[in-house]
């Protein structure tokens, strides 16, 4: 997740994004919202890998190629590409050319197929690992990095082939997802609910 930024005194500052009319949209009307479908969370498992390094906002500006060039990241198609479509990932200016994250997407895509051939989806596997409901949002600084289900979701994924997700990216992955909602207590987005 990306850290907590100040705002303005006249109006609660949201967890992230203030400021970036992009970072601002992603942040009130995606993130934490429960997203299920195999392609849906094959591109935020991906896109939470490209991020590992980098400013989330970077990620979201190249979202639109990401898409693209991933096929729409429907993970049949995407499961088919080669090392000649690797080539040509690292080519692409439009996304982050790293040859590792492009890779890891491409095994990531092959295990959903494989969960589909085991009988069970993305899906079912990603969504047994939420935690119960948080009483309260968090405050300023009680957002973890990393929880017990986080690193049991990066276990089990690893085991299952899945590359370039650990501990920290598993739960980036379940914030974005909404398998957890960590919006703060005095953001905008909880607010409005009150």
């Amino acid at each position: 997740m990306p850290a907590p930024e100040g705002g303005a005194e006249s109006a609660p500052a949201r967890c992230f994004g203030d400021g970036d009319p992009l970072y601002e949209a992603y942040h009130d009307t995606e993130w934490g919202r429960p997203v299920h479908g195999e392609a849906a969370l094959l591109e935020r498992i991906a896109l939470e890998g490209f991020q590992s390094g980098l400013a989330w906002i970077t990620v979201l500006r190249k979202r639109p190629a990401f898409r693209e060039l991933f096929h729409g990241f429907d993970p049949e198609r995407v499961a088919a590409m080669t090392e000649a479509d690797v080539e040509r990932l690292m080519g692409d200016a439009r996304i982050i050319r790293n040859r590792a994250k492009i890779e890891a997407t491409i095994a990531n895509a092959r295990a959903v197929v494989a969960l589909h051939a085991e009988g069970t989806t993305l899906d079912e596997v990603f969504w047994s690992f939420a935690p119960p409901p948080r009483a309260a949002n968090p405050g300023p600084g009680e957002v973890p990095a990393t929880t017990p289900e986080s690193a049991a979701m990066a276990k089990a994924l690893k085991k299952r082939g899945f590359r370039f997700f650990g501990p920290t990216t598993a739960y980036a992955a379940m914030q974005a997802c909404g398998l957890v909602d960590d919006h703060l207590a005095t953001c905008p987005v909880v607010l409005a609910r009150s």
